[in-house]
């Protein structure tokens, strides 16, 4: 399989802020570039920037947001493109919207007991959320409902990032959605 023959699809990473989300697409995404494959990540905080910056962190807010980001993923992947989405998406039947809509969905649980993405956040929002000074912050003052058959788990509070990363790329090449990485002697 060359680079252009490689499948489309969306790697959705679901976790807790702070769980490791970011870290590892970003170290997927360089990794799969540098292997010449077409690769596009979508991350939380970078389209809120830009895609839904309208929105806020209601229930609804949140649902609208995974929607438009999904008809972008959609796109992407039934034009083989891969996916790589980083959303908190706390509520599974929203992902299982996205699990229908997206081409080749691989859902990842990117797991991390909270007490663990309170002591990683560097901007202070989990010592907000728990002052009762932000309103449904995810984990702390509203749901997150965990992923109930996951394609794959990382635990990153048991594993390194590099290693989580490889976790993904090994599952991506053992699936036939890219090319298995030739072996340099």
């Amino acid at each position: 399989m060359t680079s252009d023959q490689q499948k489309g699809f969306t790697l959705w990473m679901t976790g807790l802020s702070g769980a490791g989300k970011t870290t590892i697409a970003k170290i997927v995404e360089a990794e799969l570039k540098s292997r010449g494959l077409k690769i596009e990540r979508l991350d939380g905080d970078v389209v809120r920037q830009s895609l839904t910056r309208d929105l806020g962190f209601s229930k609804e807010d949140r649902e609208k947001n995974i929607e438009r980001v999904t008809f972008v993923a959609k796109l992407l992947s039934r034009n083989g493109v891969g996916v790589i989405a980083s959303f908190i998406s706390p509520y599974r039947a929203v992902r299982d919207r996205v699990r229908s809509e997206t081409t080749n969905f691989i859902e990842v649980f990117v797991n991390a007991p909270l007490e663990v993405c309170a002591e990683r956040d560097v901007k202070g929002l989990y010592a907000k959320a728990f002052a009762g000074e932000i309103p449904n912050f995810t984990g702390v003052s509203d749901p997150y409902e965990p992923p109930l058959n996951p394609e794959i788990v990382l635990n990153t509070h048991e594993e390194t990032p590099e290693e989580s990363a490889q976790k993904l790329i090994s599952y991506l090449e053992q699936h036939g959605y890219i090319p298995v990485a030739e072996k340099v002697d």
